[in-house]
């Protein structure tokens, strides 16, 4: 009797810790979605600044929309990136907006009274301000993706990993071309 009792404490004991890896599983899954999620509406609020700053720069620099086209076409690219949750093609488009928008600020430059608008300095500040959330972000994902891969592969999660399709999640991470500083001095001289 007492064995029967220990067996079936050790089932319910079992069963209940499956339960908690299987709960946790889900947390860290949530977690990271969540994170992909403040991403994205980071994103989409910037996507929706960036048609204004190109209008008001349009305003003052007339002779300047190959400029303004190759932001606006950084703008579509990022847009279909975060759309299609393609961490990779993020990365790309996000260092061609980049680019995009640093050429745009130093092209500003030529223009004094552009500069010295109340709203290109607002929306210049407000975009900045949503690129700097955007690392942070960004940085929240990794954390996110790396406690989820490591809860998926390290025994015994990785049993219940692979029985309740848990995949691991993918990195938001740049190639070194991306991550290298604007060569300003080439934005300048255009």
């Amino acid at each position: 009797m007492i064995a029967v009792f220990v067996v079936f404490f050790l089932i319910i004991a079992l069963f209940g810790y499956l339960i908690g890896v299987y709960n946790g599983l889900v947390r860290v899954r949530a977690a990271v979605k969540l994170a992909w999620s403040n991403i994205d509406v980071l994103l989409v609020q910037r996507h929706d600044e960036l048609p204004k700053l190109v209008e008001v720069c349009r305003q003052y620099m007339q002779y300047e929309a190959d400029t303004l086209e190759r932001v606006m076409r950084a703008r579509s690219g990022v847009d279909a990136a975060r759309s299609s949750g393609n961490v990779n093609s993020l990365g790309t488009a996000e260092a061609q907006l980049r680019t995009g928008l640093t050429s745009l600020y130093a092209v500003a430059e030529r223009y004094p009274e552009l500069k010295a608008s109340e709203p290109f300095k607002h929306l210049q500040d407000r975009i900045s301000g949503l690129e700097t959330a955007i690392a942070d972000r960004r940085e929240v994902y990794n954390d996110a993706v790396n406690t989820n891969n490591v809860r998926i592969e390290a025994f015994p999660d990785v049993l219940v990993a692979r029985l309740g399709d848990f995949p691991p999640a993918q990195l938001l991470h740049f190639q070194a071309d991306q991550k290298a500083d604007v060569d300003l001095h080439a934005a300048f001289s255009r």
